[in-house]
């Protein structure tokens, strides 16, 4: 959905499956609900984001099959820092849609036991440009046939009514509408710290404007033309605006050495005030999501039990979400969630073993009376090895088993989602999704490169997915929440290898590779929708102390495995490059760069997408910045 959207996809897996965390809190917004909705951290202030599998994951909660995505922010100082003051400073442009962005960071200490945050950041781009048409060549090879039909069946009004002439065609290229964004933001935090813990709060706000992007304002031009028999002129037909506003209170405690025996108590609490308005094109306020929630987590981390050391925690969250208006595909519902969980891990002689299990409730009430109050209940466990081999080789194996409950948009959503331009039904006796997954990696390391090889598989139990039903509501298609048994089944591999030095500095190879099968166990067609393209992609690095280059070269494979009434994605190349130079002053390190993406300008689809062949990716982009950390 463009350059302000989107969610981690982990292995073929997304949504839900995927868990968004700040400072290990959920993020607490929409983003779930729909495609099209925001996940609300701002990268550009983490510390570290962190990508979590295994025993970890059941931390943060039963859901998170897929994997957990936690940025850390550092909003809430753990420690004093060593500097009175600290900060970094980033500011960078670039050429396609007029992009910029600006972020600042600031970390000190006003005494010796007390620390504070504060960080703002802005971004703003205008419509980016794509190479070539905003219709995929497949989508327009459709509409044209379709075209074809109507007319063999003497529908030329009715074709034209569908706005799928080549006039409108040719108009529509080069800039995708809908794709502008400005965000900002910031945050101020403090923390009282002293021998035996810490305390502390932090409150940060959003405001975010951007741009809706896939074909908004195609129904909506229906849907005025049918009841006030107008023609849509061209300020109507502008794609829709989300407007998003959230404020965020986060407290954080430790006491350290709380008990005989135990290391840690760490208590978090996360209290959210989220609402977007989603603005039609012709300015009104078509949708209003609101989500009002909060989560807390308890994690207390003990000495050796039985040889191993880790923690006990607990987890409660509570959801009151609502969406009012036209797009209110998702009726509005509660739920609260009552986790308990522990993980640990212990060394033996030759290996490593984490292993973690977790208990979860759920309990969704919808404000349809129509619709009773549906409650689960999840075990999932995991169980993870690392055995060192010989000649710098080693190995791991992974076992999960996880269980997770429905979302209310799988369970109650009726209605017509303009955003993934299809009518989406839920049904409220979905049972709960479980899945059984090994992950086996060999890996190798040197003084002259390395290497990294990993063969999963998942089995699903009652797999929620949309199958596109192949019917018609409110000139939509109908996707249907439905369960059948599915696996999925990948290969990643990563390598590099140190080919010598050059200039004093050290030149890198690189290798990457990707793919991933999905297949749902139906008579038929056993693809399943939106799955990611096989990738393979090799790089070039040279670094030395005060020089950094880089150029990576990605192949996207053509998608070609699809569900029942999805298109093809075409195959697309990824060629960026990456100059940057340091400068030491003083004790302050400034860094310019300048990278490049999609270089070939290339017309690239990510099939993963909803809109894919309504909105591609941007354009050749070059962009420019600096760095100053002081």
């Amino acid at each position: 959905f463009g350059n302000a959207v989107g969610r981690p996809v982990i292995h073929g897996l997304g949504g839900a499956r995927v868990k968004t965390t700040e400072d290990r809190i959920d993020s607490m917004d929409v983003s779930v609900t729909s495609t099209d909705h925001a996940v609300t951290i701002e990268p550009f202030i983490a510390n570290r984001i962190n990508i979590l599998k295994g025993p970890s994951t059941l931390l943060y909660g039963s859901g998170a099959i897929g994997g957990v995505v936690d940025v850390e922010t550092g909003r809430i100082p753990h420690e004093i820092p060593r500097e009175a003051f600290t900060g970094r400073l980033e500011a960078r442009a670039a050429d396609n849609a007029d992009a910029s962005t600006v972020a600042l960071r600031l970390d000190g200490a006003l005494s010796e036991g007390f620390a504070w945050h504060l960080d703002a950041f802005s971004r703003d781009a205008d419509d980016y440009d794509i190479p070539g048409f905003v219709e995929s060549s497949a989508q327009r090879a459709l509409e044209e046939a379709e075209e074809e039909e109507h007319e063999h069946e003497g529908e030329e009004e009715h074709a034209e009514e569908e706005g799928h002439d080549e006039h409108d065609e040719e108009e529509e290229r080069d800039v995708l509408a809908g794709s502008e964004l400005e965000n900002k933001g910031g945050a101020l935090g403090f923390s009282f710290i002293g021998e035996r813990g810490f305390i502390g709060l932090s409150v940060s706000t959003l405001d975010a404007e951007y741009g809706l992007v896939g074909g908004h304002g195609h129904h909506e031009e229906e849907e005025e033309e049918e009841h006030e028999g107008e023609e849509h002129d061209e300020e109507e037909e502008a794609p829709g605006m989300i407007d998003l506003d959230q404020t965020r209170i986060d407290f954080e405690a430790q006491l350290n050495n709380p008990f005989n025996g135990f290391k840690t108590l760490n208590f978090r609490v996360g209290i959210n005030d989220y609402e977007h308005e989603e603005i039609e094109g012709s300015g009104e306020i078509g949708t209003l999501f609101e989500n009002e929630a909060w989560e807390a987590r308890a994690l207390l981390t003990h000495e050796s039990i039985a040889g191993f050391e880790g923690g006990f925690g607990l987890q409660l969250n509570q959801r009151e979400f609502s969406a009012i208006g036209e797009e209110a595909f998702v009726m509005p519902a509660d739920t609260d969630s009552v986790g308990v969980f522990w993980v640990g891990e212990r060394s033996f002689d030759g290996f490593d073993l984490e292993t973690g299990v977790r208990y979860e409730t759920v309990d969704h009430e919808s404000s349809d009376p129509l619709f009773d109050d549906v409650d689960f209940s999840s075990l999932s466990t995991s169980l993870g090895v690392v055995l060192p081999l010989v000649d710098n080789f080693t190995f791991s194996g992974l076992l999960d088993y996880s269980s997770r409950a429905p979302s209310i948009e799988e369970l109650f959503s009726n209605g017509p989602h303009l955003a993934t331009q299809s009518f989406e039904i839920g049904d409220p006796t979905l049972d709960e999704e479980t899945a059984a997954g090994v992950t086996l990696t060999l890996g190798y390391r040197s003084e002259y490169g390395g290497f990294t090889v990993t063969f999963y598989r998942t089995e699903f139990d009652d797999f929620i997915y949309q199958a596109n039903t192949g019917l018609i509501e409110d000139d939509l298609p109908v996707l249907v929440y439905q369960q059948d048994d599915a696996s999925f089944t990948g290969i990643d591999l990563k390598a590099d290898v140190m080919l010598g030095r050059i200039n004093g500095g050290d030149l890198e190879l690189s290798l990457m590779f990707d793919t991933v099968r999905a297949d749902v166990d139906v008579d038929g067609n056993d693809n399943l929708p939106r799955i990611p393209a096989s990738r393979l992609g090799a790089g070039l690095q040279w670094q030395n102390s005060a020089w950094t280059a880089k150029l990576d070269y990605v192949r996207v494979s053509d998608q070609d495995d699809t569900a029942d009434f999805e298109l093809p994605t075409e195959a697309y190349d990824d060629l960026s490059i990456y100059l940057g130079r340091q400068f030491d002053i003083g004790d302050s390190q400034l860094s310019l760069f300048i990278k490049g993406r999609n270089l070939t300008d290339d017309e690239q689809r990510r099939h993963e997408s909803f809109v894919k062949d309504f909105a591609p990716a941007p354009g050749r982009w070059v962009e420019a910045g600096l760095r100053l950390q002081f």
